[in-house]
C-alpha cells in the first residue's frame, strides 16, 4: 500500500498532485507562473478547490502564458470572472495581470523568473515526523514575499509563498513516512 502525506487524502486529483508535482523541483517559467497564480487564488480556500478548477484557470489565462496575461484588458478580466470556473474574487483575477507584468520585469532583469526564484535557495528537503510539524511560513518565505511585494506582486504573502515554494520543489515537506519523500 502506498503511503502518502495525509493531506493528499483519497481524492485522485489531490493524490496525483501530491505524487508527481508537490515537492518536485521545477524550473520552467510557465509552470512557475501557473503555481504562483494558483497559490494566490487559493488564499482562504482549500487547495482541492483550486486543483479542481485548474483546467478552468489554464483555459481562462491562456495556458498561463505570461505575455498574454500581461496584456489582458479590464474587459477580458471581467469576462473571465463572469464566465469561467475560476474563483470570482476580482482582486485575485486582476492580480494575474499585474503579477504577469511584474513577472516579465523579473525575466528581463534575471533572464528568467526561474533564475530569480532559485537564486534564493537550493532545494530544501525537510524531514518532518508529522504534518503538524510542517510550518505555514519560514524566514525564507518572508524574505521572498517581501521582495516580490516590492516588485509589485499581489497575493504573495509569506504563507502563500511558503506553499508556492512547496509546489515548485524549493521546499520538500513530505513527511518521513511518505513514499514520495
Amino acid at each position: 500500500m502506498v503511503k502518502r502525506c495525509k493531506w493528499a487524502g483519497n481524492d485522485p486529483t489531490m493524490q496525483k498532485y501530491h505524487d508527481y508535482e508537490w515537492g518536485v523541483a521545477r524550473y520552467d517559467d510557465t509552470y512557475l507562473f501557473e503555481m504562483l497564480t494558483l497559490e494566490g487564488a487559493q488564499a482562504g480556500l482549500s487547495w482541492q478547490i483550486i486543483l479542481n478548477k485548474r483546467e478552468d484557470y489554464r483555459e481562462a489565462f491562456r495556458q498561463f502564458s505570461v505575455a498574454e496575461c500581461a496584456v489582458l484588458t479590464d474587459d477580458e478580466l471581467e469576462e473571465i470572472r463572469l464566465q469561467t470556473g475560476v474563483v470570482k474574487n476580482k482582486l485575485k483575477i486582476r492580480s494575474v495581470r499585474s503579477n504577469a507584468i511584474a513577472f516579465q520585469k523579473i525575466q528581463m532583469e534575471f533572464g528568467s523568473f526561474s533564475n530569480y526564484i532559485w537564486g534564493f535557495s537550493e532545494p530544501i528537503i525537510n524531514s518532518w515526523e508529522e504534518e503538524a510539524d510542517v510550518p505555514a511560513q519560514s524566514d525564507l518565505s518572508e524574505l521572498i514575499s517581501k521582495d516580490l511585494k516590492n516588485r509589485g506582486f499581489k497575493f504573495v504573502g509569506p504563507v502563500i509563498i511558503y506553499s508556492f515554494m512547496q509546489a515548485i520543489g524549493m521546499i520538500n515537506d513530505h513527511v518521513r513516512h511518505c513514499d514520495f519523500k
